[in-house]
């Protein structure tokens, strides 16, 4: 991965490969919704309310935004290898409760607790940020994030099959059994990477300002959450319309709704092709203009009376690509502003981002009511991206005062 860095597969003494970042990464993308077509049946096995049983994805949400709180500082004083040993252990455990669960709220209370994987993508692109610099270290990012890409779309297909054939524990029966393997990679193949372990916790938290009054952090940590919000908010009132409003059957609505991940796989690999050569911030800059472009020629369509699920669906895939330029670079870029604190600002980048797209994603639900088209989500989709483009261009021009100060 590094001329200057030597890695050896499952060799501890040495940084882990690019395989291992990768599933690490496509962990909690797996956990997060490989049993959504399931909760139907987890509802009926249960005896409960269907909208309870959706709890179990904005309350691990929640958790897992609260968590990473603590995911960062507890790495930069402990290290990243051993939070990521307990983390996936007790993710492990979580599941185990989860399959023997005897009641839908004993379920939920398992069901939260699953959330402490978050310490796997956070920690992967910790880990990244260790080992590199800025520029080469959103191009590591984003091949990185390109292969965890795949995960999403391919989830909760796995995890409709699994219900078909086997009943609904299967998914949670493979997330137990991968994340025993997982357990065993890290183990084997994550050595150490942090260089400043050992602060304590008291002195980080009187760091905290360091990260917490740079204007350059909330800069690209606001430009990542605003971005990846427009994706949220698609994904809080996509379904519906394409059932509702476009009448896309259930069987086909999968295909469509993968668009923005067809999109974000590309922009990744642009990601980890370009960014070291052109550098983070113009690439968030691309990113993000293009991502507002998409979103702006869907408006202007829609306006003048042209819709389609094509239209529709098909901007999704401009916006994927903005994404997968955008969010890698940013997040290499909000590593960037205090190196010595790389994991508490990844744990407070992806907080910002989790939450806010949980929240833009419920408000889009509100939203998109019986008998509205596609127009409310679009617009506070394109909202969105614009402020996230505002966010980068004052990066810009904070970098134009530091450099002339």
């Amino acid at each position: 991965m590094n001329d200057r860095v030597e890695i050896r597969f499952l060799d501890r003494s040495t940084p882990p490969t690019m395989a291992t970042l990768i599933i690490l990464a496509s962990m909690s993308a797996l956990a997060m919704n490989i049993f959504l077509p399931s909760l139907p049946n987890m509802a009926e096995y249960y005896q409960t309310d269907y909208a309870f049983m959706q709890l179990s994805v904005a309350l691990y949400l929640g958790v897992n935004a609260v968590m990473q709180l603590f995911i960062g500082p507890l790495s930069d004083r402990f290290g990243r290898r051993p939070v990521l040993l307990w983390g996936t252990a007790l993710f492990s455990i979580a599941t185990l409760g989860c399959l023997l669960a005897p009641t839908a709220e004993v379920f939920m209370l398992f069901r939260m607790m699953q959330a402490v994987i978050a310490v796997a993508i956070v920690l992967s692109r910790a880990v990244v940020r260790d080992l590199y610099p800025q520029d080469k270290a959103a191009s590591v990012m984003g091949y990185v994030t390109m292969g965890m890409a795949l995960v999403p779309m391919i989830a909760p297909a796995l995890g409709g099959l699994l219900d078909s054939l086997f009943g609904w524990k299967s998914s949670f029966q493979l997330l137990f059994v991968a994340s025993v393997l997982i357990f065993a990679l890290i183990y084997f193949d994550q050595g150490e990477t942090a260089r400043h372990t050992g602060t304590p916790m008291r002195q980080q938290i009187r760091e905290y300002p360091e990260i917490l009054t740079s204007h350059r952090f909330w800069g690209y940590a606001m430009a990542t959450a605003l971005g990846s919000g427009a994706f949220f908010a698609y994904l809080g009132g996509a379904p519906y319309l394409g059932t509702e409003y476009f009448g896309i059957p259930l069987t086909q609505l999968g295909m469509w709704m993968a668009t923005p991940g067809i999109g974000y796989f590309l922009g990744n690999f642009i990601s980890g092709r370009f960014s070291a050569r052109i550098g983070v911030t113009r690439m968030v800059m691309c990113g993000t203009s293009l991502a507002t472009a998409g979103l702006l020629l869907a408006y202007g369509l829609i306006l003048i009376g042209i819709s389609s699920p094509i239209i529709f669906f098909g901007s999704m895939i401009i916006v994927g690509i903005g994404n997968g330029m955008t969010i890698p670079n940013a997040t290499a870029g909000l590593l960037s502003v205090r190196p010595h604190l790389a994991g508490t600002a990844a744990g407070l980048g992806s907080t910002l981002m989790i939450g806010g797209g949980a929240a833009l994603s419920a408000f889009a639900g509100v939203l998109v009511q019986p008998g509205s088209n596609e127009l409310p989500l679009i617009s506070l989709m394109t909202l969105s991206s614009v402020l996230s483009m505002a966010c980068i261009l004052y990066v810009i021009r904070r970098d134009k005062q530091l450099q002339s100060a």
